[in-house]
């Protein structure tokens, strides 16, 4: 209890550091949402992130004020490979993605942003992190990693031509602690007579001063590239500072002309959580540069909407896959369903690491999650905390034994008689968690305290990924879940939106 009043006085101090006018940057989409790519059509605004390997990927969000997000769909099925860095644009009457991915680049197009999506058109290049821009000659562009760039064919469905080196970045002061120059994330915009490059160098994880938003500009989309004088527009200078490897930005306008960034960190002392999006205003200086600013010149409507997010709880009523939901590498939809408010899910494997997974994203820094299952003989069922095959925590159950992971490598099976359905529960208290399971949901047996799951993040275990929350099916015949319940611990709760 004294733990819980600790998160809540945090909180509260977070609340009220916001109303004194401490409100930039704010978070926009709490939990492991990097990479953001965000583009405006009239009053609506659309962003995605990197889905990386979990299926179905590139997840979209609507919003009318920036602040204010709701999911729309999920655009691409099936995974191609670890897809990261996107870029959401419309040209003309056409959304498309472009996506790096298998050491190429992709594209997806629809010409409703909810889809029917197009499957995977190879564009045969590589380098990571594809900007789209039109020239003042009208002919489409792909920007690219470590300042390439190379054209597309009218359709922007094929590329022309060879690739060419366009932009060296801009050299940051030595001194400073970074994983290396990296430049990457070029994204492309045109206001008055020039165009503007926004990129990211540092790095994107390692030492909490890596990462950086930084920018350029030209009259020409054939350059030559002038650094700004205000670089870096964005950037962590200190590990005492509340957001980590603050970078990879996109530049966007308001229907009231304010302009603002959008970018990824990761929160001090919450590593595991991942990279979340956050959003800053900026100014334009007389000379014709953007920077950071204090306040929005303009106040933007708000939206009808009042919460972000997902209600990540489910009770399986729908018959299809609620959006929160994805799956580890790509989806064997024959194997899950959701029926008569019951999620079943047929059991591969024999651990977490080759079992079947059904997986969302934790939206808070404390949380408490429990699901009611029943395993058919032969099969075990399971909630974990997951970071990929090689590192997760969490609790397996067959009908005589609980089987207690305290890591991937660490497996404890303990007799546990119980006929009927099982409720499992895990609490994570910024990285500390705790496994409890009860017979009634009611009488709770705690089976492991103070967990500490803070190495379940990119720094160790590599890949740019976050700890997801996951229900998993082992052996040879299925596991039956019911109410799967998701909680926030902390009043600064980002959760909200309908299923």
């Amino acid at each position: 209890m004294f733990k819980h009043i600790l998160n809540i006085c945090s909180c509260i101090i977070l609340l009220v550091n916001s109303l004194s006018g401490q409100e930039y940057p704010k978070v926009v989409l709490s939990g492991d949402y990097p990479d953001p790519s965000i583009v405006r059509v009239g009053k609506d605004y659309y962003m995605t992130h990197s889905p990386f390997i979990y299926s179905p990927g590139f997840l979209i969000w609507h919003s009318t004020d920036l602040e204010h997000w709701v999911p729309v769909c999920r655009a691409m099925p099936d995974m191609i490979g670890s897809a990261m860095a996107p870029d959401l644009v419309m040209y003309r009457d056409t959304f498309y993605i472009y996506i790096p991915s298998a050491e190429t680049n992709w594209v997806i197009w629809a010409t409703d942003i909810k889809g029917p999506w197009s499957k995977p058109i190879n564009l045969h290049v590589g380098h990571i992190d594809p900007g789209h821009a039109v020239g003042e000659d009208g002919k489409r562009y792909l920007f690219l990693s470590a300042g390439n760039r190379v054209r597309l064919t009218d359709d922007g469905l094929a590329t022309i031509g060879k690739m060419e080196t366009v932009y060296a970045g801009w050299d940051f002061p030595e001194e400073w602690e970074t994983e290396g120059k990296w430049l990457e994330s070029p994204k492309i915009i045109k206001r008055g007579q020039y165009y503007y490059l926004t990129s990211a160098e540092g790095g994107t994880a390692g030492p909490p001063t890596s990462h950086m938003v930084i920018s350029a500009r030209s009259k020409s989309i054939n350059g030559p590239w002038e650094n700004s004088p205000y670089n870096p527009i964005v950037h962590t200078y200190s590990a005492s500072e509340e957001w980590w490897s603050k970078g990879h930005g996109t530049i966007i306008d308001d229907i009231n002309g304010n302009w603002w960034i959008v970018y990824h960190a990761y929160q001090n002392g919450v590593y595991s959580l991942g990279r979340q999006t956050l959003i800053e205003p900026l100014e334009w200086t007389e000379d014709g540069w953007f920077k950071t600013a204090k306040k929005p010149i303009r106040t933007l409507p708000k939206s009808k909407v009042k919460t972000t997010g997902f209600n990540l709880s489910d009770n399986f009523s729908g018959k299809d896959m609620g959006l929160q939901w994805t799956a580890w590498r790509n989806y064997d939809r024959s194997a899950i369903r959701a029926e008569n408010n019951t999620l079943y899910m047929k059991g591969k494997g024999t651990s977490p690491s080759d079992g079947q997974l059904l997986l969302c994203t934790p939206q808070d820094t404390s949380y408490q999650v429990q699901i009611t299952l029943e395993p058919e003989h032969g099969s075990n069922g399971g909630l974990v905390l997951f970071y990929n095959e090689k590192a997760f925590v969490g609790i397996e159950t067959s009908r005589d034994s609980l089987i207690i992971y305290e890591s991937a490598t660490s497996r404890n099976a303990v007799p546990f008689q119980c006929n009927s359905p099982l409720t499992l529960r895990i609490e994570n208290d910024k990285n500390k968690c705790s496994f409890s399971v009860s017979a009634d949901g009611k009488d709770w047996n705690t089976l492991l305290e103070g967990l500490d799951v803070s190495d379940l993040q990119h720094n160790i275990h590599k890949g740019f990924l976050a700890i997801r929350i996951g229900l998993v099916a082992t052996g040879k015949s299925s596991v039956r879940f019911k109410r799967f319940e998701y909680s926030s611990l902390c009043v600064e709760s980002h959760i909200g939106g309908e299923n």
